[in-house]
């Protein structure tokens, strides 16, 4: 089921940035690549980015969203960049070939461990939190445990009322718990929802478009018969 149109009230000269930034030659290749299964016209089109914003990509990974939302800001926008220091070394290729500070100036990197986040308030007008909300769920040596509540206050303080929230991630059969996210890196998507309402966003809606029904929900997310093509729920919300 889809909720919410991805072009719905959407400007036109908004829509140009968009394309303009998925179809930039600048890109990456490996991050082109990707393109087909990630569909960020649509993605980003859904959460309306735009011009001037100022954006949050949170666990940011190899940075494949920081690089688009970048681009789309734009020079009166801004993006900060955060990762902590667990996903360096599995984003270590990606990053080395994205070289921020030369290629995208307006983007600000910060590593931080999520319970060592200070925002500032009503700062940003979306945040994205793309395949790392199920490790807010996760604690072995190499990950610290994530104090969810803080981290997730700390979103809703430094969003500005009416800003948004994307979140994709791993989807897991319906009604497990959350165990899912140590064993699998997956998460049922009602645990998103019940911790982002209970944190005081509202679900706006959702796509359908990454969802992969050969993905049985069963095996790990790494596992090669689904990486890179697990079916991905994709959530937006607002905070009020």
């Amino acid at each position: 089921m889809v909720l919410g149109n991805v072009n719905s009230c959407f400007a036109q000269g908004e829509a140009a940035a968009i394309n303009a930034a998925v179809d930039s030659q600048q890109r990456l290749a490996r991050d082109k690549e990707r393109d087909a299964s990630r569909h960020p016209r649509e993605i980003l089109s859904f959460f309306e980015v735009a011009p001037g914003q100022r954006i949050l990509d949170l666990f940011s990974g190899g940075g494949y969203y920081s690089e688009l939302l970048s681009r789309v800001v734009g020079e009166q926008g801004s993006v900060l960049v955060h990762n902590n220091q667990a996903y360096l070394p599995f984003a270590k290729e990606d990053l080395a070939e994205r070289r921020y500070q030369e290629r995208l100036p307006n983007a600000e990197v910060i590593i931080s461990e999520a319970d060592d986040l200070q925002l500032p308030e009503a700062s940003f007008d979306r945040i994205f939190f793309i395949l790392g909300f199920h490790d807010t769920y996760y604690d072995e040596p190499g990950w610290p445990a994530i104090d969810r509540e803080r981290l997730l206050n700390q979103m809703f303080t430094s969003l500005k009322p009416g800003g948004l929230v994307a979140i994709i991630d791993h989807d897991a059969q319906v009604g497990s718990d959350t165990s899912t996210a140590h064993e699998l890196h997956r998460l049922a998507r009602a645990h998103v929802v019940s911790a982002m309402e209970a944190a005081g966003f509202k679900l706006l809606g959702s796509l359908d478009l990454l969802e992969n029904p050969e993905d049985k929900l069963t095996v790990s997310a790494f596992d090669q018969a689904v990486r890179g093509k697990t079916s991905r729920y994709v959530l937006k919300f607002a905070k009020p």
